[in-house]
């Protein structure tokens, strides 16, 4: 236990104890052969009088007592030896797992309660798979010491049927082919009841919403026994903090109780001493993350080309056609150019009334005069399908993607880009499309007319300067000696100078003459 000053573990405060399981004749064993010699005849004394508090035959919680009445059963006395002693005792059990410690402070008298929850002594098994514990066990006792207790822990197989195992056949009987339970009835006060009655089991305070929720035995129940994570992932039933932390993981990158055992179960996930590595685990969901999202998106792009989706759409279009809802009118406030690739084809009223309320595929085939790319199609078909754009806003995109984009560059990072930025902004109607676009139409040009002004002003800045190194300038001496420039001035010439020098009609004709008498020189 840490406690950092001996007054906060005094007689006077109070304590109960939880147990969930009852001591076997093999566990008895276990704490007489094994876990006495790691921690002492007394830490065992004090295990099995913390398990007895709570009432014989039941499982759940002791009643609340001052620590008084511990210390006293022990036979040890009311000072500060004794209680640091006891703290101590209490350390060496949680060092081998037999106990957890807690507190909390109680409000009403203000001082801290403390809580023992007990933990079953491990079967013969378990505990020489556990290398710590058999070596600290080897360490104590020694070698052959060890080998015998494991001999008398278990008892070997006879040799009259030890051939025939190899061969053995699993001839048991399931559950559901017995009994037959009626599933159809739902007793829903029996639920409350069994839950009313229940006890709770009071866990550490944990915020849901960054969490997953699951528990040790989810993930050790779905986990391979013969991994070589195997060991690591059972040790997270005494590590919570780690247990936290792959929770985290998997409510971040929603992922299921299967993929959690599936990335525990690869190579670099927890260190050489079973510590999880937090960034490795990170890594490797977000794998699982973006592979789960490319698959679902390739499902649903795949059962939209099925005909049941098809005729699904095409009874919803035949009941959304049978309540008689008129089409949506645009005002003439909210009407956008018609681009050039459509403006012999509609006027801007027809235009802008397609756009709010045809299909974004139908409206999206007026652009292009023969069949539309497939990676435009899809692109608008993910835009729809995942993005959950509303039909106008897509039209407008459209618009403003494809129609007003006068150089053609038309990419899929492009189109993304702007239904992302749609998206951010939380545009979800046909006005606010609009909007969208009119404010990004002024952007760009705010941004050109930027451009034109600073081209503007770097050029009177280069004439200024031409017009200072043509200046004659003079620095001397006091001896009246000029000195001589380190850079000559280079003339250059400007565009009125060009126009000047501009050569007539006869004296290019004179020029060429005087070119052919040199070419017929010898």
């Amino acid at each position: 236990m840490r406690i950092q000053h001996l007054f906060e573990f005094t007689e006077h405060h109070q304590y109960y104890c939880y147990r969930d399981f009852s001591l076997s004749t093999v566990d008895y064993r276990m704490l007489a052969l094994i876990y006495k010699p790691l921690v002492g005849a007394f830490a065992i004394s004090l295990y099995e009088q913390l398990c007895m508090i709570v009432p014989e035959g039941k499982t759940g919680y002791s009643p609340v007592e001052p620590h008084r009445r511990l210390l006293l059963g022990l036979g040890l006395a009311l000072n500060d030896k004794s209680r640091t002693y006891l703290l101590e005792q209490l350390s060496k059990l949680e060092a081998i797992g037999l106990l957890q410690s807690s507190r909390f402070m109680k409000e009403e008298q203000e001082d801290y309660i403390y809580e023992y929850e007990l933990a079953c002594p491990l079967p013969p098994n378990e505990f020489f798979e556990n290398i710590h514990l058999t070596m600290l066990l080897r360490d104590k006792l020694g070698k052959y010491a060890v080998i015998d207790i494991r001999e008398q822990m278990y008892a070997p197989l006879p040799e009259e049927v030890s051939v025939g195992q190899q061969t053995k056949e699993n001839i048991s009987v399931p559950f559901y082919e017995i009994f037959k339970l009626n599933a159809h009835i739902v007793d829903d006060e029996l639920d409350q009841a069994l839950l009313e009655v229940a006890p709770a089991r009071a866990n550490a305070p944990v915020i849901q919403n960054a969490s997953a929720g699951y528990s040790y035995s989810e993930i050790s129940i779905r986990f391979p026994r013969n991994s070589n994570n195997r060991y690591y992932v059972e040790q997270l039933r005494t590590h919570p903090e780690q247990l936290a932390q792959i929770n985290y993981v998997a409510y971040k990158y929603e992922l299921a109780i299967t993929q959690i055992s599936r990335l525990l179960d690869e190579d670099g996930v927890f260190d050489i001493s079973g510590e999880l590595d937090f960034d490795q685990l990170q890594r490797l969901a977000v794998q699982f993350y973006r592979q789960d999202k490319k698959h679902e998106e390739e499902r649903d792009r795949k059962l939209a080309q099925t005909a049941m989706y098809q005729e699904d759409q095409e009874q919803e279009h035949q009941a959304s056609e049978q309540d008689d809802e008129p089409e949506f009118d645009v005002d003439e406030q909210f009407f956008l150019p018609v681009p050039k690739l459509l403006a012999n084809y509609c006027d801007i009223n027809q235009y802008n009334a397609l756009m709010r309320n045809e299909p974004h595929i139908q409206f999206l085939k007026r652009y292009f005069p023969g069949s539309v790319p497939d990676w435009i199609l899809n692109v608008f078909e993910r835009i729809d399908l995942h993005y959950k754009l509303a039909p106008p806003v897509i039209n407008v995109l459209i618009h403003y993607g494809i129609g007003m984009n006068d150089s053609g560059r038309v990419t899929k990072a492009y189109l993304d880009s702007i239904a992302s930025n749609m998206l951010m902004k939380g545009i979800d109607s046909y006005e606010k499309a609009v909007q969208y676009v009119r404010d990004q139409d002024q952007l760009e040009k705010d941004i050109v007319r930027r451009k034109e002004e600073s081209y503007q002003s770097s050029s009177n800045n280069g004439r200024s300067n031409q017009a200072t190194a043509n200046r004659p300038t003079n620095y001397g001496n006091n001896r009246g000696r000029s000195t001589n420039r380190q850079k000559p001035v280079i003339p250059t010439i400007s565009n009125d100078q060009v126009a000047k020098g501009q050569i007539s009609a006869e004296e290019l004709d004179e020029l060429r003459q005087l070119a052919r008498k040199f070419d017929q020189q010898p």
